[in-house]
């Protein structure tokens, strides 16, 4: 098959080329060039997916089978592609997310399940939110229409080469050792999909033809939390500089999210961590039953950690790090990850009231 990857070079548009590449598709990526290389192998076309004459320039005396578009964030974005490229193109998959659910992280959600209203003429430069990947669904499925849409509502993406920072985080802390703050309940089962087991369904589905809604994530309870961490403790082994190996230090979500400034903002400086409240009750429950009777895969989260732990030895210290000790991506908007200074506090906090659990 011709297939255009709209974006293609980094995390999931890159596990996309690779894995397209790898079947013997023929692949087209069309992106700025301004975050990552190309993968050998695709043609490369430059451009930015905003500007109506570049993309007509992409277009030009051209047709694919199929338009995979991984990188659409607001809704003009879509409208645009899927308006000038509908007539050079069989079929599109366009990556939803399960944020575009209205009901979603506080109701179970499968693909029946109502969007925000998001309209798929809302205006260019809206504030980034859940409600705007429903609108570039709307927006891509008007242009193409139901019989030519594919859409996938993916859940939390990690593996090789993210660009998240969530998977890495946890990994690289466990390798300064030490203890180590280890957030809410260990039995918190989570749903964790790697993105090349992501891309391989995917491109399942698109080269069988298929069309309409899968939401594509791992199982409930394919990993718990407790297993996530220690799994990531034993990928890394001992810090390389001979110092204490990492020790998991537990605390309940009441402790961490208690008022004043050593209070923990979940997600954001304690990657992945979700507190046990009635507005997050089904973040890591969405039905994924459709996904797994069309022959969704998920490897175990030990051989994604190992994968990951690989590539950022050979990555290295790619990452910016702000004044605090925190790495994010050049140009993020949020950083992941504690300041050591404010976990340090936590931790001896923790162990003078005795309610820390060690691990």
């Amino acid at each position: 098959m011709k297939i255009l990857l709209l974006g293609g070079s980094s995390f999931l548009g890159r596990a996309f080329a690779s894995e397209a590449l790898d079947r013997g598709h023929e692949v087209t990526t069309f992106n700025r060039g301004r975050s990552h290389g190309d993968l050998p192998g695709v043609e490369t076309v430059r451009g930015d997916r905003d500007s109506a004459d570049d993309l007509a320039r992409l277009a030009d005396g051209r047709h694919w089978d199929a338009v995979v578009d991984t990188s659409a964030q607001q809704p003009a974005q879509a409208a645009i592609s899927a308006r000038l490229l509908h007539g050079h193109a069989d079929h599109y998959t366009f990556v939803s997310s399960v944020h575009a659910f209205a009901g979603w992280p506080a109701e179970v959600v499968d693909e029946g399940s109502p969007l925000h209203p998001c309209p798929a003429d809302t205006p260019p430069g809206q504030p980034a939110g859940n409600a705007l990947k429903a609108g570039c669904e709307r927006a891509v499925l008007e242009h193409f229409g139901a019989g030519r849409t594919l859409v996938l509502n993916s859940g939390l993406l990690i593996g090789p080469y993210e660009n998240g920072g969530r998977l890495p985080w946890w990994l690289e802390r466990m390798a300064r050792g030490g203890p180590v703050l280890a957030p809410g309940d260990p039995d918190r089962a989570m749903q964790l999909i790697d993105v090349r087991d992501f891309a391989a369904f995917g491109l399942d589905l698109l080269t069988a033809g298929h069309t309409g809604r899968y939401l594509t994530t791992a199982p409930p309870g394919n990993v718990t939390f407790g297993e996530f961490l220690a799994t990531c403790r034993e990928v890394v082994g001992a810090p390389a500089d001979g110092s204490a190996p990492a020790e998991l230090v537990w605390a309940g979500d009441g402790a961490l999210l208690a008022e004043g400034p050593d209070s923990v903002l979940p997600w954001l400086e304690l990657p992945l961590w979700s507190p046990d409240a009635p507005e997050m009750s089904a973040v890591w429950l969405a039905d994924t039953s459709r996904a797994q009777a069309a022959g969704l895969h998920c490897r175990p989260f030990a051989e994604t950690a190992r994968d990951t732990w690989a590539w950022l030895g050979e990555r290295g210290p790619a990452e910016d790090t702000d004044a605090d000790g925190r790495k994010g991506r050049k140009g993020a908007e949020h950083r992941q990850g504690i300041a050591p200074e404010k976990e340090r506090r936590i931790l001896a906090a923790l162990s003078a009231r005795g309610t820390a659990d060690g691990a």
